[in-house]
């Protein structure tokens, strides 16, 4: 065995269960007591850290499942930056593994976990080297604040493998993926308390951080324009909710009949977004990588990629101004909308898009979701076209018609769905909103699917 399988082979990870299924019961304990740790995980602050240079950018932690100045300052982001770039990989032949074996797709996943691995080492100390999370100034120039620094870097490697592991032990033990429940978890947090918190604004102790009640107390003022624009971001928020548990429910069935067994068959379902929510997570941390990096190539003397404001921290120059949407509801309602705001929000839509379309084909291709992986699926399970003769190549001719169409409309509609909420102003990023929805519609969808018999009654109860 050769030294890259050695390591490949012995990499550590969660072992999986033992049994064929898991209970409903014993994956809704998992799940609970990883979305308990990752919260807490969310409140241990970094021991030495003095600036916290990334707390401006604390919409952007949504999407990475971060918490800027914890442990788990790294939330997902390096995770993900893993799947990208091994995707971008495989999908323009750089790098060829065979998916449809099992080994073909153990090396995959643990060069993805080596890639992980990798970036948390790499993104912990470009955070704390570059001056995104640094040691208190008084201790410059000390040989103490090169010890703090590596301190901090060794805390932020200690919270990406845990948030690595957690995502394992969703995977292998609860419902559905760690990533996807870190960043539902985290929008969901942000839409209560920015729908419903009657608290002050730390910005404006006069204005309660919440949009409804800032609705209510801005209509007892009088004043048209505030409340104009708290009803939008809830309108917002509720049409992105709405289209996007509509465009869920979307989807085609192909009528399939057991070859053995006459008379009797099912319709084997093709969602109209074929692969749901993983284009937009890529997308989404993507960009919010690519402003991360703005602003710590900015602190460091070299703006590449953009500049920022030091009085608002919005983005002035650059690659990041294309790729910040502008409020445009906003600007409409105060009169303020430029044609500057308007390319740039073609811009962002078009950069959404593409980059919803090229992930989305690169996972339909990796992830087992090609027309070749499920018509194989199907023969395996004894499924036939009715009227055909049962040959994998026939039913494989037939899903791909649809797998490619879908793949990239799908793409193109969530891509819309997600920048053009962003772009509305709701009350949390539009990409997350989307996210949020799509993560727990499936999540709702798998328990249904696996777990309606072995549930409480009363829970049963309410999920029909």
């Amino acid at each position: 065995m050769s030294l890259w399988n050695t390591i490949l082979s012995n990499l550590p990870e969660v072992a999986g269960p033992t049994q064929k299924r898991l209970s409903f019961k014993e994956k809704l304990k998992w799940t609970s007591i990883i979305l308990v740790i990752f919260f807490v995980l969310g409140l241990i602050p970094l021991f030495g850290l003095g600036r916290n240079e990334l707390q401006r950018f604390e919409y952007l932690s949504i999407i990475l499942g971060a918490s800027f100045g914890s442990i788990t300052s790294l939330g997902i982001g390096p995770i993900v930056t893993a799947s990208i770039v091994l995707q971008l990989l495989n999908g323009s032949g750089l790098m060829k593994m065979d998916l449809t074996s099992h080994e073909g797709k153990r090396k995959f996943q643990g060069i993805q976990k080596l890639l992980g691995i990798f970036f948390i080492i790499f993104e912990a100390g470009i955070y704390v080297f570059m001056g995104g999370l640094t040691p208190d100034s008084v201790l410059a120039g000390t040989a103490l604040y090169t010890r703090v620094q590596l301190l901090l870097v060794f805390q932020l490697f200690i919270g990406g493998m845990l948030i690595l592991f957690m995502d394992e032990v969703v995977s292998k033990w609860g419902f559905g993926s760690g990533l996807s429940l870190f960043i539902a978890a985290g929008v969901s947090q942000e839409i209560f308390t920015s729908a419903l918190s009657p608290l002050p604004s730390p910005l404006d102790p006069s204005v309660p951080i919440g949009a409804i009640p800032g609705l209510f107390k801005a209509l007892s003022m009088g004043n048209p324009v505030e409340a104009g624009l708290l009803m939008a971001s809830v309108i917002a928020t509720v049409l992105v909710f709405v289209m996007a548990v509509y465009s869920q429910a979307m989807k085609i069935e192909i009528p399939l009949s057991f070859g053995r067994v006459r008379g009797h068959g099912i319709r084997w379902p093709l969602h109209f977004l074929y692969t749901s929510n993983i284009p937009v997570i890529l997308v989404a941390a993507l960009m919010a990588n690519v402003q991360l990096w703005a602003r710590l190539l900015q602190n460091w003397g070299y703006p590449l990629l953009g500049t920022f404001s030091a009085a608002s921290n919005s983005p002035q120059s650059g690659l990041v101004l294309w790729l910040h949407p502008p409020n445009l509801v906003r600007k409409i309602l105060t009169s303020s909308l430029t044609m500057g705001d308007i390319k740039v929000s073609v811009i962002y839509l078009l950069f959404f898009i593409v980059g919803c379309v090229v992930f989305s084909w690169f996972w339909m291709q990796t992830a087992g979701m090609d027309a070749k992986s499920q018509a194989k699926q199907i023969m395996a399970s004894g499924l036939q076209i009715p009227g055909f003769r049962r040959d994998q190549r026939v039913l494989e001719r037939l899903l791909d018609r649809y797998i490619k169409s879908l793949t990239v409309m799908g793409a193109i509609a969530v891509g819309i769905l997600a920048s053009v909420a962003d772009l509305a102003g709701s009350l949390s990023r539009g990409t997350g909103i989307l996210l949020a929805v799509m993560i727990i519609y499936k999540l709702y969808e798998e328990i249904a699917r696996q777990h309606m018999m072995d549930m409480n009654p009363l829970m049963r109860r309410f999920m029909e």
